[in-house]
This record gives structure tokens, C-alpha cells and sequence, in this order.
């Protein structure tokens, strides 16, 4: 069986939206909030942690909302075309805020955006395994993470074309950026909408299950059994796990290289760039591999990839070659996680219940980007900057643990005839 691609890439048109709206979001919002209305850091860092509390108590919530709406676009269309359309008129008021210093304004309006974002998150995410087999769902995740990838690309490089200060003002303005981003998030959906039937695709889907799965989705929001429920929970420790790691890492590199390392300016961004762009070019790889050799032993290599890359770099005092390997290294076993990781979650769940799983997975992770920027930054504080990577090994050796306890979620497909056979595209 062969993924559809192009079906692959119209349903994350979604994503390529969202994660654009991060990049930009992630990257302008804290220099808003202290160059215009000179917030602390303290407050600064309470603002921005308030898409990741959003999403710890939200994104469950829709997800399970979504997997219980039946209408003729579908489950999940109906969240992602209203969760933009209003994201999109509250994203306006956030630069006109910022142009006229109203804070209340802002924050009100931040809140919007995030609530609104919250909303078809957990949708937009599901739709992808909605509408792909089982056994495909590692190689779909992985064509969904390089359109995220995509999105991320347009906001960087619209943020370098319009983020421009006027003659004579003290701060940018950011309207013409955020223009941009209301208008490549409505495009996005109006495509997607337009030329993905999501009832058809998923009914095609279901059509082509084998009579045990058909059995096995008749428990579509039904407790499921105890030894997939011990996987499950496993699973999302795991995920948990990882996260309190690499984002630990992720977050305090920029303070570790200048403290630790001696490296100047923003040398350091070299490094996490290498990282970056390695995990973005295996992704593909990484699904033709796991269908191959299976979900879990691919996710545990990656896991052993990051501690081992981690562990070395606590003895490693300068920048150059070595820190470069290792940090590509941690890319290609970070995109070895992520790829597999949540069609692993939504795997044991039934058809209909992906929304509900898809929701669990980001409520471990945010969790983890939530506490582990102020659990880390404990010990850079109170033990040394040298207690990083240590840091960061320990939450890798706990998710290989946990990840070792899981049963279920993983489906190893037959071998293929060839290795082209795996770039076949239907239409």
C-alpha cells in the first residue's frame, strides 16, 4: 500500500497555516511585549506561556468535540474553518494594539488568537489520520511535519522582508507582517476546504480496513482494554519525557553557549540550526525506515541518539566540528521521535477517537514545554550551567524506559519490491 501525497499535502495545508502562525508569533510577541509596553521578563515569560496552559486544557476538549461532529465537511473541517476565520479578525488587533500602546487591547486580543488557535488544533492534526491507513500513518506524519516546516519558512522569511521601523518611531511596525499571516492562513484553508473531502477520503479508508479493524473501531469512544490503555499511558509519559529533554536543551542553549562554551553573539544559533535542518531532511527517510522496521525500534534508536549526543556534549568545552556532529546527531534522532511518536498515540485509538488521542499527545508535550524552561532553569541557577545536558540525559534514559513498556501502537508493514516503490504517488 502506497501513501497518497497528494491527498498527504492538502490535508496539511492546515498545519503549514498553524505552524506558520507560531513562527511568527513565538518570534515578534516577546519583543512586543518589551519594547512597546516594557513588561519584565517575568511577565513577558507569564504571556508567553499562556498558548501552552491554553493547550493543556483545551486541546483534549476540541479534540473530543471534533470526533463526536458529524456534518457534510466533515469532523473536522467545520473547527478548522471557523477556528481560523476567527483567529484571523482577532490576529488584526494585535498589531493595532501594539501601533497604539492600548496593552489591554493587546492582551485581550492575544487571548482571542490563542483561544481561536486552540480550537482546531487538535482537529487539524487528526484530520491526517483520518484520512490515512494505519500502516502509512508514520510517512504521513512525516510529509505533515515538512509542510508545519513550511509554514515556519514563510513566517521567518516574512518577518525578514516587512518587519520594518518608520522614520522616527521607537519600535517596527508589525501590521504589514501580520497582514501576511492573516492572508497566507485564510488562502490556506480556503484550499484546503475546497479540495479535500474529508468525508469521502476517511469513508475510503474505513472501506478498505480489514474485518479486524472493522471489529476493532467498533469501540470508537469506549474504554479501550487495559494492556492498550497501559500502552497508551506509556506512551504519553514518554512523550512527556522527550520533551522535558530536548526542550530543556532547546530553550537554554543560547545562555549554556556563552556561559559555558564562550561563544559569542549569536554564534550558537548555528548549532541549533544544523539540528533543525538535519531532523527536517530525515523526516522522509525516517517514514520509509518505520514502515519498514517499526514505529517503536525507530523511536527508540532516536532516544538513544539523543542521550548518547547529550551525554558527550556535557564534556565538550568549545564550539567546532565535534559539537556540530553531535548536534546533528540530535536532529535526525529528534525527527526519529517526532515522526513516529504521535501516529503511535492515535494508533491505539479506535476510528472516530483520533481527536480525543490527538489531544492527549499535546496535553503531555505542552505540559512538558510548560515546566521544563522553569524546572532547568533551577539547576542552571541554583547548580551550575554544567547540569544542562545531564539534565537532558536523565528525561532521555526515563522516555527510553517508559517507551521500552509499550506494546501496542506499532504496525510493520511487508517488505517492498523496491525502495522507489516508497516515492509512488497516487492521485
Amino acid at each position: 500500500m502506497k501513501l497518497n501525497y497528494k491527498r498527504t499535502i492538502l490535508a496539511g495545508l492546515a498545519f503549514m497555516s498553524i505552524s506558520g502562525f507560531w513562527g511568527m508569533y513565538d518570534a515578534v510577541t516577546p519583543l512586543i511585549l518589551k519594547d512597546s509596553f516594557h513588561l519584565n521578563e517575568v511577565l513577558n515569560g507569564v504571556v508567553m506561556a499562556m498558548d501552552n496552559v491554553f493547550a493543556i486544557i483545551l486541546l483534549p476538549l476540541f479534540g473530543i468535540w471534533s470526533d463526536k461532529t458529524n456534518t457534510k465537511l466533515g469532523k473536522r473541517m467545520p473547527f478548522i474553518a471557523i477556528g481560523t476565520l476567527l483567529a484571523v479578525i482577532a490576529m488584526f488587533f494585535m498589531p493595532y494594539a501594539d501601533n497604539t500602546r492600548n496593552l489591554v487591547l493587546f492582551l485581550v486580543s492575544t487571548g482571542a488568537v490563542l483561544l481561536s488557535m486552540s480550537f482546531y488544533r487538535s482537529p487539524a492534526v487528526a484530520l491526517m489520520p483520518d484520512i490515512t491507513p494505519r500502516e502509512l500513518r508514520s510517512k504521513g506524519n512525516a510529509v505533515i511535519m515538512l509542510m508545519g516546516t513550511a509554514g515556519v519558512i514563510y513566517s521567518m522569511i516574512m518577518i525578514k522582508l516587512l518587519v520594518k521601523t518608520p522614520e522616527g518611531a521607537a519600535t517596527p511596525n508589525y501590521m504589514p507582517l501580520f497582514l501576511s499571516m492573516m492572508i497566507f492562513m485564510f488562502v490556506s484553508t480556503v484550499v484546503l476546504v475546497l479540495t479535500v473531502p474529508e468525508n469521502k477520503w476517511s469513508k475510503e479508508v474505513k472501506d478498505n480496513e480489514t474485518p479486524e479493524e472493522k471489529a476493532e473501531n467498533q469501540n470508537a469512544g469506549k474504554k479501550i482494554s487495559k494492556a492498550k490503555l497501559k500502552s497508551l499511558i506509556f506512551i504519553l509519559l514518554s512523550v512527556f519525557f522527550w520533551y522535558m529533554s530536548y526542550n530543556a536543551v532547546n530553550t537554554a542553549f543560547s545562555r549554556y553557549s556563552t556561559q559555558v562554551l564562550g561563544l559569542k553573539d549569536g554564534s550558537y544559533a548555528t548549532y541549533m540550526l544544523v539540528a533543525t535542518v538535519i531532523a527536517v531532511i530525515s523526516y522522509l527517510p525516517i517514514g520509509i525506515i518505520s514502515s519498514k522496521l517499526g514505529r517503536k525500534k525507530v523511536i527508540m534508536g532516536g532516544v538513544i541518539g539523543l542521550a548518547s549526543a547529550f551525554l558527550i556534549c556535557t564534556f565538550v568545552n568549545g564550539g567546532g566540528v565535534l559539537l556540530y556532529i553531535l548536534f546533528g546527531i540530535v536532529g535526525v534522532s529528534w525527527g526519529a521521535i517526532n515522526v513516529n511518536s504521535f501516529p503511535m498515540a492515535v494508533e491505539i485509538a479506535s476510528d472516530g477517537d483520533e481527536g480525543r488521542y490527538t489531544g492527549y499527545y499535546y496535553t503531555f508535550s505542552m505540559a512538558a514545554q510548560v515546566l521544563t524552561p522553569v524546572l532547568s532553569g533551577v539547576f542552571l541557577q541554583y547548580v551550575s550551567y554544567r547540569s544542562l545536558f545531564p539534565y537532558g540525559v536523565v528525561f532521555a534514559a526515563l522516555a527510553f524506559f517508559t517507551m521500552s513498556q509499550v506494546k501496542h501502537g506499532d504496525i510493520v508493514t511487508g517488505q517492498k519490491k523496491s525502495l522507489l516503490e516508497h516515492f509512488d504517488v497516487d492521485d
